[in-house]
């Protein structure tokens, strides 16, 4: 059990030292908890931190089964189960993926200001979370990111469900995961935190602020 996401993404950038000063290293957080950890990756690292946002898409009439998610930049994943299960219009996906879309660059006006987003192509992307159940979030992150050519993807957790972990490593699109603990039975990430307080959009930005104010120039070469 870690004390808070803090103390998580300390643990956690142990095992990524291997990326250390390298200068190609660019930390994704996935906000609002994984922007948290990857804060403390991308200081033990020296490398940037940015957020890459994923929302999911809800069907129709039951908002909280995802037929899919959308990410930062566009990048649509669906579910064919559910999208030919229950019949859904082209037209519906749209329309729920351009709302999305909408809260998508909301929030990163919120979390950025002016601040475009780093660059990804050739680099190599730590994806971060706080933790992974069923890891659909992460999934369509790892879809999202790999469109935008990068050298590498690793998905990096301080806690995760055993075969969640098993699946993404199965991926091909993933280049390498590391979880730190794989506790049974799973349940939910936050019981394995003594504290897992909500994170706020504010706190999100004054860590990508403090950020950008520490870390060296991305190496884009």
């Amino acid at each position: 059990m870690f004390q808070d996401r803090a103390e998580a993404g300390r643990a956690l950038a142990t095992r990524l030292m291997g990326f250390a000063g390298r200068g190609d290293a660019v930390v994704l957080g996935l906000p609002r908890g994984g922007a948290v950890v990857g804060y403390e990756v991308a200081q033990a690292l020296n490398a940037p931190l940015d957020v890459f946002l994923v929302r999911k898409l809800g069907t129709p009439g039951q908002p909280e089964l995802a037929m899919g998610a959308i990410a930062s930049g566009g990048v649509l994943v669906l579910n064919p189960d559910i999208v030919h299960g229950l019949n859904i219009s082209d037209d519906t996906i749209r329309a729920v993926a351009a709302r999305e879309q909408q809260e998508i660059e909301r929030r990163e006006r919120e979390y950025r200001g002016n601040h475009p987003a780093l660059p990804l192509r050739h680099q190599a992307v730590i994806l971060v979370d706080d933790g992974l159940a069923t890891g659909s979030t992460m999934r369509a992150a790892v879809t999202a990111v790999r469109n935008l050519d990068p050298s590498s993807i690793i998905v990096a957790v301080p806690v995760a469900a055993a075969s969640t972990c098993d699946e993404l490593r199965s991926e091909t699109e993933v280049d390498h995961v590391i979880c730190l603990a794989t506790p049974e039975p799973f349940r939910a990430v936050g019981q394995w935190y003594r504290e897992f307080p909500q994170v706020s959009d504010q706190e999100v930005r004054e860590l990508l602020d403090r950020s950008a104010g520490e870390q060296r120039p991305l190496r884009t070469a």
